[in-house]
């Protein structure tokens, strides 16, 4: 299991719409989340800073989020979230939320 934290800006004006949306994910876009091993899959909010951290359970991250994303269902509810979303300028390449870089874990 390896754990993974994310961060990217939500639009401040879209906040209260993220929160409805993330009140009520589409079934089947949680089922792939799962079937992608993915686990204990947390978004935080913080002013307008929208921090996540799930735990990676498969052998092939890669491979899985390839999988996630080549989901109808999961493309159409990025669609719909995107757009309350603001990639940060520091992002590498490719990527839309911002990985980081874990300095401390305890047990």
């Amino acid at each position: 299991m390896k754990r993974y934290g994310m961060v990217i800006k939500v639009v401040p004006e879209k906040i209260e719409e993220y929160k409805r949306l993330h009140a009520a994910v589409w079934p089947d876009v949680l089922g792939m989340i799962a079937d992608c091993n993915i686990a204990n899959y947390s978004i935080y909010l913080k002013d307008d800073f929208l921090f996540s951290y799930f735990e990676y359970t498969g052998s092939d991250l890669a491979a899985d989020m390839a999988k996630m994303a080549a989901d109808p269902t999961t493309q159409r509810w990025w669609d719909v979230c995107k757009p309350c979303q603001s990639p940060l300028a520091t992002r590498h390449e490719g990527e839309w939320w911002a990985d980081m870089e874990e300095v401390f874990h305890c047990d």
